[in-house]
């Protein structure tokens, strides 16, 4: 039976949890921005390489991925309300931690630890698949609008926080950002912690173990599992060149800080709408699809970073990869909801997030070091590339093995 035939499970409540994961996501990845805007500024007070604070976003990054499998399995289990406060005390806390600091071991440890694992961890594979639950009709939508509150939290936070280093410095906006987190975060838990709807009759798709496990697929579950986590490594690398980078590859060029944190605003503030988009498109044409458009647009566009260092061009190039790149990861999560059962959602779009957080914390790490090595970002955006390229052979290969399935995990 197609999703058009089921009954729905559709209520206006699950806009409102989506509005409630919105907001988590928006003002969760304020730690993130905070990372990429810190990157120079701190790296200069300690007299560190710049790798060490790249270090620290790729520790966020790994230890959200990592979190995000065991807060997953818990709110399967026990429901979104637990994960979600947990997030919310811990991005809240480890932020005003951040703010004394002393040494390069107390701030990775906060960053894999505090901010990452138990505070990002809580926020966004559980809340994607939490409102996969809530949608079978508009659910390529629901996760694009949960996963936009990424790019609107880059299009919010970077200027802010910029504004923030040049009056105060960076201690003290990570502090004031903390006791913000707090005091905004966890008022939604009361939100997330409500139950979604059970689907009626039985769920369609295969499970694992059961004689239609393969039913529409020429690959094994556990291949296209496989397939999956190492291509949005390959794509995430390649996103986070520009996106953790652009404000220090422009003040590397001469340009001020200002500017740069202006592109990564834009940047974002681009990829808010073009998710939006392409969660609705997704809706349409399945999740792999998507990727696979997504993936080719963002390697057209990455290119061009090689070779152009104007300041228009940088402007007009950032925009242009926030609007092609934004879409790519709630279509994972989607891609994950058309292929597997609902009941492993939790579980699988954990484990495909956990390799795009892998991604996206090389990507970052080793933007720097790549920085260090030969004084530009010209073979980082190279390096990325390349990467891009070998995610879209596993993206068209992945479409040959699942054909059209589509919504088995409605």
């Amino acid at each position: 039976m197609s999703t058009a035939q089921r009954p729905s499970i559709e209520t206006r409540f699950g806009w409102v949890v989506v509005l409630a994961c919105h907001v988590m996501v928006v003002v969760a990845f304020g730690v993130s921005y905070m990372m990429v805007i810190g990157i120079k500024p701190v790296a200069t007070e300690f007299g560190w390489p710049r790798w060490v604070p790249s270090l620290g976003y790729a520790s966020v990054m790994l230890g959200s991925g990592i979190g995000g499998i065991a807060m997953g399995a818990w709110s399967d289990r026990r429901g979104m309300g637990g994960p979600a406060f947990t997030g919310a005390i811990f991005i809240g806390l480890g932020a005003m931690t951040m703010s004394v600091v002393v040494d390069q071991w107390t701030f990775l440890a906060t960053s894999f630890i505090m901010l990452g694992i138990l505070g990002n961890g809580a926020v966004l594979a559980p809340l994607m698949t939490l409102t996969s639950r809530w949608f079978d009709r508009r659910r390529g939508l629901a996760i694009a609008i949960t996963g936009s509150g990424q790019g609107l939290a880059g299009a919010l936070w970077p200027t802010i926080f910029q504004a923030g280093l040049e009056d105060v410095g960076w201690r003290q906006v990570w502090f004031w950002y903390g006791v913000f987190a707090l005091f905004a975060l966890t008022p939604l838990v009361l939100i997330l912690r409500h139950p979604p709807p059970v689907p009626p009759g039985p769920t369609p798709g295969f499970s694992v173990g059961s004689q239609d496990e393969n039913h529409g697929l020429k690959g094994s579950p556990q291949l296209i599992l496989t397939l999956l986590s190492i291509a949005i490594v390959g794509c995430c690398i390649a996103m986070a060149m520009p996106l953790v980078h652009i404000v220090s590859h422009a003040s590397d060029l001469g340009y001020t800080a200002a500017h740069g944190a202006r592109m990564l605003s834009i940047l974002l503030g681009c990829a808010f709408v073009s998710r939006l988009f392409f969660g609705w498109f997704s809706d349409h044409i399945g999740g792999l699809r998507t990727i696979l458009i997504g993936s080719i647009m963002q390697a057209v566009v990455l290119s061009f970073f090689i070779w152009n260092t104007e300041l228009s061009t940088l402007y007009i190039l950032s925009a242009l990869f926030g609007a092609v790149f934004g879409g790519i990861v709630p279509a994972y999560a989607m891609s994950v909801r058309d292929i597997f059962p609902a009941r492993n959602a939790g579980g699988y779009i954990g484990v495909v997030l956990l390799f795009g957080t892998v991604g996206m914390a090389a990507g970052g790490w080793l933007g720097g070091l790549i920085n260090d090595l030969t004084g530009d970002y010209t073979y980082a955006f190279a390096m990325g590339l390349v990467s891009n390229i070998i995610n879209l052979i596993i993206i068209v290969t992945l479409i040959r093995l699942c054909g059209s399935r589509r919504d088995a995990g409605s």
